[in-house]
This record gives structure tokens, sequence and C-alpha cells, in this order.
């Protein structure tokens, strides 16, 4: 049988900071995870309590309010706090989510918050987006025609395909669904994973593009696309309600399409 283990520097310590919030009127628990690499020292948990009748309804604001008062250390990604721009993702409670989305009395009574799972960790709860960013750029996210466009006019698409892109251009990039795919814990080297195969799907679907042929020919490959064995996590995390299986699914539909 197969062991496995993390490094010795990876696993993580038992002792942490605790902070209690004497005299709360409604106290919550947050653990949160903390990993410095320039401290030379494993990660480790600390534990924040709160008066939730003195900080906002969601996760995030009650990481601002620790940051702001009580420990400005503590490092994480936020820009919209309105679930537009995904920096926010992490994992909270051993979902991913956003956590300017995610209510707090959602949360267990003690909220536990760890980085992205799967990617190397920047520090605390800022993940490396490196190579997820790199696989996005693989696969061209951006208009490509060979027909030049009219002349002072746009490329304009009916209505009915403009319609096709619903439920694709939507994604924010947050990698909540990709973070979230056993395939892609496996074999991210080479899987694109659920999120760049929804962008690769929402070009693909554009009635606009013109290169059809060449995406697929770069998408047919045993690990870039058919890693995706269904499992559903991926719609099970977004944010944005979104199925990147079902994008996947269309994806390979138009492979076999081409090759009968």
């Amino acid at each position: 049988m197969a062991e496995f283990a993390l490094p010795k520097n990876s696993t993580i310590r038992k002792t942490g900071k605790v902070h209690k919030a004497d005299g709360a009127a409604k106290p919550r628990t947050f653990k949160i995870y903390r990993y410095d690499p320039d401290s030379g020292e494993n990660p480790r948990y600390d534990t924040f309590e709160l008066d939730l009748a003195e900080t906002g309804p969601m996760v995030l604001d009650a990481l601002l309010k620790i940051k702001n008062e009580i420990d400005p250390s503590l490092t994480f990604r936020r820009s919209c706090r309105e679930g537009i721009c995904g920096s926010c993702s992490m994992n909270i409670d051993g979902k991913n989510g956003l956590a300017c989305t995610t209510a707090i009395e959602d949360c267990k009574s003690t909220v536990q918050i760890t980085p992205l799972p799967h990617m190397d960790v920047i520090k605390d709860l800022v993940p490396d987006f490196t190579h997820f960013y790199a696989q996005y750029a693989s696969i061209k996210p951006w208009l490509q025609t060979v027909t030049p466009a009219p002349a002072g006019k746009e490329r304009l698409q009916s209505p009915e395909d403009r319609a096709q892109l619903d439920g694709l251009y939507e994604c924010i990039l947050c990698a909540c669904c990709s973070t979230s795919c056993p395939s892609y814990w496996w074999n991210s080297d080479k899987f694109l994973g659920p999120a760049i195969l929804l962008q690769a799907y929402r070009w693909l679907a554009d009635s606009r593009d013109e290169m059809t042929g060449e995406r697929l020919d770069e998408l047919e490959d045993p690990f870039r696309l058919y890693r995706c064995h269904t499992i559903m996590n991926c719609a099970n995390v977004c944010p944005k309600g979104l199925s990147p299986a079902k994008a996947i699914a269309e994806i390979k539909k138009l492979e076999v399409e081409r090759a009968v």
C-alpha cells in the first residue's frame, strides 16, 4: 500500500496564537492558517475570537477586523467585496469559496480558514496563482479571427449566438473549482482543470471566433482535457453558480463530432 506524508517543513505546528474577545455579546471563533516562509517556521493555526455584534456579516469582514484591529500581519487577498473579482477565494470550513460572499452565520461555530488546496502558499491565505494563470494564457483567451472586421464596425452576433455565452463569461477565475478537483490535484502539471477548460469553451462557443479547429487541436490530449471524470466538485463550489463540468462535456462533444 502506498503511504504519503507531508514534508516536515509543511506539517502544521500544534500551538499558535490565541486572541480572546472578553465580554463579547456574540462570540465566534476563527481558526486561521498562518504561514510565513521568511520566518523558517512551520505553518500553524492562530485562533481569534470576535464579537459578531461588532463585526460585519461576511467572513471577509471578520478577516478585515482581525487584520485592522488585532493582527496586522495577517495576509490575504481582497478587492471588490462583491463576488466579482475572485480575489478572496479560500477554503472555509472545508469548502472553497469567496470570503466576501460567505456569511459567517452559515459557518460552523469555529470557522476554520485555510488557503485554496493544492497550490503553493506565498503567505498565510495567499496561494501562488502563477501556474494557474500560465494555463489560462495557454488557451489564448481572446477573439481570434482571419476575416477582416468590417471597416469601422464591430463584429456583431445575434442575440441567440450571444446567449450561448451565458454560464461561461461570468467566470471570475477565482480557482475555487480547479482546486476542488481531485484530478487537478494529481495532474495539474498537464490537466488544465475546470476553470481553464470552461474559459476554453467560452471561446469555442463564441460565434465570432474563427479558430475552432486550432483550439480543439490544442485541447485534444489525454491529459489537458480528458482527465476530467465528472466528479462535479467544480459545480458544487463555484461561487457564481456555473458548471465547468458541463462546459468540459461540450468540448468533448465537439472533439467527437469533428472526428466522425
